[in-house]
């Protein structure tokens, strides 16, 4: 028995829009939003508490991101296997419990980083990859807009969550801080999403981007074509992409994590740097926004590129500027470089390796990521410790930047492009 077309635009919207708007309110309160992004100001009152110094309070960034990257890969695998609302769901409630148990982190810094060390186990399954697995599955002409609607979730967090986080801190305090966002998880995007996120499209009897054709379910997808892993690594597109993005990543999570510190530093005030935080978040917000429809009509290794040298603009403004308004506008442009990561490694991934082993390969990348933004939120608070000055830690981070933008750019041809489906008419 076939199932109603509910793709036929002229009557219903596409549920696969309904899915990435769910994507975007599990992602709005997320492990990038409140860890990743807000870290800046927990570890401004960490610090204090635990009276050390700044490469020692981002080593608890460090431990969470270098565990996330040790168990994204696992989890891309339990994707590929089980499905990702399986991997997604109890990972997300486990997110929020750990959290939660964060109030009873007591004054020994090691109990800080066990906490942390926790937070990144659970990161790979709660965070970004199960819903670009879902996403990727849901659209294929429209893939790119369709990651952006999904990821305006995150760029909203990331406006919203850190000016709320600096609030709260100030506040109630770091550990109450992390209580009342691990509540609201449990409260708000868990429930929603586990009502109306669907993995597949073919299990509703419809077709990827909302084509209007009767199919009924199959057991395997239509679009589940691509590379294993072990095929995926041997190839120069895999390794282009992991280096450019090592490069691109440690430079951008070494300038916003310490913004704070950078604009406190300079003077500013507590509420000023977390505007200019915000801006950040503005700058994600537009990329997230704009990177979506640049894939689906550009050459997506071009658009990376032109992203990618916004941060190494970005990063020259934070070093040799030291008005507020540089720091605002570095702050806008290296945005604009992380706003796209996400949706640029969920489309390279889908285009050069395919959906076959999707959650898999995507992990392995993640995996990178999270080294990566972990080494340069390291590297940066190191580098101050070292010389008193941010300036020397940006000068590399900048040669890098510039590297990955290289490297990117040099990518070749899709290895799996967007099909063209008939319409009704045959069209």
């Amino acid at each position: 028995m076939g199932y109603p077309i509910l793709g036929d635009e002229e009557k219903h919207v596409f549920y696969g829009w309904w899915v990435a708007l769910t994507a975007a309110l599990g992602l709005f309160l997320n492990t990038g939003t409140i860890i990743v992004f807000s870290f800046g100001f927990f570890a401004r009152a960490i610090g204090r508490e635990f009276h050390s110094g700044r490469a020692g309070i981002s080593l608890a960034f460090t431990i969470h991101n270098l565990t996330a990257a040790a168990c994204i890969p696992l989890a891309g695998r339990l994707v590929d296997r089980y499905g990702p609302r399986r991997v997604l769901l109890p990972s997300t409630a486990m997110f929020a419990l750990i959290l939660i148990s964060g109030k009873a982190i007591s004054a020994e810094i090691w109990q800080l980083y066990v906490f942390y060390f926790a937070l990144g186990v659970v990161s790979g399954g709660a965070g970004a990859m199960p819903y670009t697995d879902v996403i990727s599955h849901w659209f294929d002409r429209h893939r790119g807009l369709a990651l952006s609607v999904m990821m305006l979730g995150m760029g909203l967090g990331a406006i919203v969550i850190p000016a709320a986080a600096q609030r709260l801190v100030a506040a109630l305090g770091w550990r109450l801080a992390y209580t009342i966002f691990g509540f609201a998880i449990l409260l708000i995007p868990l429930p929603v999403v586990a009502a109306f996120l669907k993995e597949r499209p073919q299990n509703m009897g419809l077709l990827p981007d909302g084509d209007a054709e009767i199919r009924v379910a199959t057991s395997v997808a239509a679009n589940d074509v691509g590379l294993t892993v072990g095929e995926a690594v041997s190839t120069s597109e895999f390794w282009i992409m992991l280096c450019a993005l090592f490069f691109v990543t440690a430079s951008v999570h070494a300038c916003f994590i310490h913004l704070p510190a950078i604009l406190t530093d300079r003077g500013s005030s507590g509420p000023l740097a977390a505007f200019a935080s915000s801006l950040f978040g503005v700058g994600l917000f537009l990329g997230r926004v704009g990177c979506g429809y640049l894939l689906d009509e550009f050459f997506a290794p071009r658009v990376a590129a032109l992203l990618f040298a916004a941060v190494a603009i970005g990063i020259v403004f934070l070093g040799l500027g030291h008005a507020v308004w540089s720091a605002c506008l570095a702050a806008l442009l290296v945005g604009l470089g992380i706003g796209a990561e996400v949706d640029i490694i969920a489309y390279l991934t889908s285009r050069y390796f395919g959906l076959r082993s999707y959650g898999a390969i995507f992990g392995l990348i993640w995996a990178v990521f999270g080294i990566a933004g972990g080494l340069g939120a390291y590297l940066m608070g190191l580098g101050f410790d070292k010389t008193g000055s941010y300036l020397v830690p940006l000068i590399g981070f900048f040669c890098a930047a510039v590297l990955a933008t290289l490297l990117i750019a040099s990518l070749g041809p899709y290895r799996y492009r967007a099909e063209t489906h008939l319409n009704e008419s045959g069209r």
